[in-house]
């Protein structure tokens, strides 16, 4: 089941898949963890973009110890990570949080 948070839709293992390979558009899978304070530095953030970019790129989050099949299968190895998915592929990886500004900057070739 898919739930959403400002504009940030979770998925899961089960649901991997459809909601993100099969996305016409672009989209930016977060790994995330209850656990991890970057990853909640990160939600507004995320947030904020999902709202301003809406048309040109689509936000979703994953939580790694409750998917391990997803994680495991594009090697996320710390949280947050974040991947951007075009055409069912990976194109881009950025590990870490980053200010909303500096995000922006590194996803300018992907919403291009």
């Amino acid at each position: 089941m898919t739930t959403s948070t400002q504009g940030v839709t979770e998925v899961t293992d089960a649901d991997f898949a459809a909601e993100v390979l099969g996305s016409e558009l672009p989209v930016l899978v977060k790994f995330t963890a209850v656990w991890c304070g970057p990853c909640r530095q990160l939600k507004p953030v995320l947030a904020a973009i999902a709202a301003e970019e809406a048309a040109r790129l689509r936000i979703v989050e994953i939580d790694v110890d409750r998917n391990p099949e997803t994680t495991v299968r594009y090697g996320v190895l710390a949280t947050p990570t974040m991947m951007v998915f075009r055409a069912g592929e990976p194109v881009k990886s950025i590990v870490g949080a980053r200010p909303k500004r500096r995000l922006l900057e590194e996803l300018e070739d992907v919403l291009a």
